[in-house]
């Protein structure tokens, strides 16, 4: 089997329910942008030392991001039952309250936060401040999507949720640069 299949030559591509929309559709822009969040949490795991404990987490999260995806791409107002069964999200809340769970647990380690952080702290902490901003993009692509009923209002409150830690190495602060 081909990983080409030449459907999409002419700019449009297929959703889960079998639509085909454009591929600049806001729903392929969601898409493509949780994509690229799961991919920098992927690098980010590449650069964790010896943390099992977030590296888990994290596969986890990258595991819900696939589920997200197929949220994404089943519109709820276009799509058969059996695909909105096999493609809802976190219909009870369960998966943002183990989120919440998570980064409360980590935020008792950090120190009070007092300033704004720069993107620092070693290749993994860095490279999770670069997948917390492709977050907050993702969750950007999603509220529209939300809006108009194509997807679980769980999508965008889960996205919403997510938060780096970082990797235990000193990050930088902001500091106003003087204007003399």
């Amino acid at each position: 089997m081909k990983i080409y299949t030449k459907t999409g030559d002419k700019g449009t591509s297929s959703l889960y329910n079998g639509e085909r929309r454009n591929k600049d559709d806001l729903i392929f822009e969601a898409l493509g942008t949780t994509d690229e969040l799961s991919c920098n949490i992927g690098l980010a795991m590449e650069y964790l030392e010896d943390d099992a404990f977030l590296k888990e987490r994290l596969e986890k999260i990258q595991c819900l991001l696939q589920d997200i995806g197929s949220n994404i791409a089943t519109p709820r107002d276009r799509s058969n039952a059996n695909k909105l069964a096999r493609t809802t999200f976190d219909p009870h809340g369960k998966l943002v309250l183990e989120l919440e769970q998570w980064i409360d647990a980590m935020d008792e380690e950090l120190p009070r936060l007092t300033q704004f952080i720069l993107p620092s702290g070693g290749k993994a902490s860095a490279t999770l401040h670069v997948s917390r901003a492709v977050c907050r993009r993702a969750e950007r692509c999603v509220q529209p999507l939300n809006r108009e009923h194509l997807c679980d209002d769980s999508v965008t409150v889960y996205l919403n949720r997510l938060a780096a830690k970082h990797q235990g190495k000193e990050e930088k602060v902001y500091v106003k640069p003087r204007q003399d």
